[in-house]
């Protein structure tokens, strides 16, 4: 159980140091073409979903890794969840249905990370 958690963990870990990391520190125009939605929100907003994206990778990793506080992972985990449930309706409310397969999976990694942190 323990392989699979840093298995799992460590995807999401780097997705979301290198999404959160782009959202953390590119201007508006240069996420544009990647990200349609940033055109929606304020760009104060698109940092801050960056800075909870790189905290949840951070979460994921440093606690079991440590071991101080390894309950915090599944709360990384649960709250990533949480993230891409709102980024899912996010694109439902502007008709992108085709771009919630990521969405989905990430939910997956996501819950099985949460899972697998559950049987330390």
């Amino acid at each position: 159980m323990e392989i699979a958690y840093w298995i799992v963990a460590g995807l999401l870990a780097a997705f979301y140091l290198y999404a959160g990391g782009k959202k953390a520190v590119q201007s508006q125009e240069r996420l544009a073409p990647m990200m349609g939605w940033v055109d929606t929100v304020p760009m104060w907003l698109v940092r801050v979903i960056g800075a909870v994206e790189i905290l949840g990778a951070a979460g994921l990793v440093l606690p079991p890794l440590t071991g101080i506080a390894p309950a915090l992972a599944m709360a990384a985990a649960l709250g990533l969840l949480v993230l891409q449930v709102l980024a899912t309706a996010l694109h439902l409310s502007r008709s992108e249905v085709r771009e919630t397969g990521l969405n989905a999976a990430l939910i997956v990694l996501a819950a099985a990370a949460a899972w697998l942190a559950t049987a330390w």
